[in-house]
């Protein structure tokens, strides 16, 4: 198949990078650690745009890491693309019994209770397991609780989340006025969590709408900007009231 000699042509010439360019030659799993993470941020930007050439090509550069990972682990002995490859396709068979196994019919709630079964039997001391510390906080939070949602332990209902919600506000406001900085952030840090948690209940993805929240204020301050240059004012030299207005006023027009 094409798909197999392109695959092939790729190992190839990392193989031939590692020997003869400098710059690929120095590499380690430590060294592309950011890079990894900035181009699966890319390739997640495009989908959010509905660029699917972009996504074509940020895809590419996820499998190229993929392969340097895999061409610098087999150089140092510690495992090869082949056994990459074999893991997640002997990972799949094992979660997917109901496929590749004794054919039943189950709906995805029931498959989700059994991937986490699987995952335990796997070696996973803990339901929680396998969330990343560096996952973006918001999204650590909402995996964690999604973990511990499929084996029963969540809330009821959202009216329930809400009124955790409350009570957390109210906890942080008692918090805020004390010069304990460990409870400050402690109190902070539980409004967050309750706040992700009433967040999946009203089906919204909590790292997704503060980006979009982000995306926006900067959208509006740039409008600020450019009526302050119209003006010929400076920013830092305005009062907030006139900031103020033409805040309003963005939010009227976008």
């Amino acid at each position: 198949m094409a798909y197999q000699e392109e695959f092939s042509r790729l190992i190839e010439i990392i193989k031939r990078l590692r020997i003869e360019c400098p710059w690929d030659r120095e590499q380690t799993h430590e060294s592309l650690r950011q890079s990894f993470i900035e181009e699966t941020y890319e390739a997640i930007e495009a989908i959010d745009h509905s660029q699917w050439q972009e996504l074509r090509n940020e895809l590419g550069d996820v499998l190229l890491h993929i392969a340097l990972q895999s061409a610098i682990a087999e150089e140092k002995g510690e495992f090869s693309l082949e056994e990459v490859i074999r893991h997640i396709n002997e990972k799949l068979i094992r979660r997917h019994p109901h496929v590749f196994g004794e054919k039943a019919s189950i709906d995805a709630a029931t498959q989700t209770r059994n991937w986490e079964k699987v995952k335990l039997s796997e070696g996973r001391r803990s339901v929680v397991d396998g969330v990343p510390k560096e996952m973006p906080a918001l999204l650590q939070a909402k995996r964690l609780q999604e973990k511990a949602s499929k084996v029963g332990f969540d809330w009821s209902a959202s009216e329930d989340v809400w009124t955790k919600v409350m009570e957390e506000i109210t906890e942080l406001r008692e918090a805020a006025s004390s010069k304990e900085e460990r409870n400050k952030r402690e109190e902070f840090g539980d409004l967050l969590f309750s706040l992700v948690n009433y967040s999946r209940f009203i089906g919204v993805n909590p790292e997704e709408a503060l980006r979009e929240a982000s995306e926006k204020f900067v959208v509006r301050f740039h409008y600020i900007e450019e009526k302050m240059k119209e003006r010929n004012q400076e920013l830092s030299r305005s009062s907030l009231a006139e900031l103020d207005s033409l805040w309003n006023e963005a939010k009227k027009v976008l």
